[in-house]
């Protein structure tokens, strides 16, 4: 299943910040005893354990240190500089907009035969119609600065979209209640269009 490049980014973060807060736990100390042995301000901890902070390899290194999980820092610093490759790379690839980003996903959704979709606060991006699918791109677009070429962003996700009209793929769609009731500030109203296309192809395997 393919995901959002920005969220798997945002994603890989989280994950790394639990895991630290867990080891420090597991050590028994709070954020301002750590804090204070590995030479920091307590506001830094907590940064790194809500993932605001961006992480050096020292850091990691101290940090598994003072906990006496030593061991942790080398797969620790690895998924670090995972997540560190995958937002350089997706800023690569939004440097010119959001376009790119739509159009890159294209040649995976075009192999795989299975897709399975969960979505708790927006229509998932398969079924969402033009006008529905520039609210969130706006906001992405809006929210990191990237050039704007929404409207070029939108014209891909449904050419890409096409593929729910192709034989030789299945899909498993859930929905929270919640994305029906949804709402974005730049775009105030019910999701009424995408909810009729989800149930114009609600007949697809």
């Amino acid at each position: 299943m393919a995901v959002s490049p920005s969220s798997s980014v945002q994603r890989a973060r989280l994950e790394l910040a639990e895991r630290l807060r867990e080891i420090r736990l597991d050590a028994g100390l709070t954020a301002r005893a750590l804090s204070a042995a590995a030479g920091w301000h307590e506001a830094k901890t907590s940064r790194i354990e809500s993932a605001k902070q961006a992480l050096s390899d020292a850091d990691i290194q101290t940090w598994c240190r003072v906990c006496g999980a030593e061991r942790e820092a080398p797969d620790l610093i690895a998924a670090s500089r995972a997540a560190d490759s995958m937002y350089v790379e997706w800023r690569r690839l939004t440097r010119t907009g959001l376009r790119r980003t739509q159009e890159a996903r294209r040649p995976l959704y075009e192999r795989t035969r299975l897709f399975k979709v969960y979505c708790s606060t927006v229509v998932p991006g398969f079924l969402q119609t033009p006008a529905y699918a520039s609210a969130p791109l706006s906001a992405n677009s809006g929210f990191h600065g990237t050039p704007d070429d929404v409207e070029d962003a939108v014209r891909a996700r449904m050419n890409r979209n096409r593929i729910l009209q192709s034989p030789g793929h299945r899909f498993a769609m859930l929905m929270e209640e919640a994305v029906l009731a949804a709402r974005f500030p730049e775009h105030p109203y019910r999701l009424f269009g995408s909810v009729l296309w989800r149930c114009v192809l609600s007949g697809r395997p």
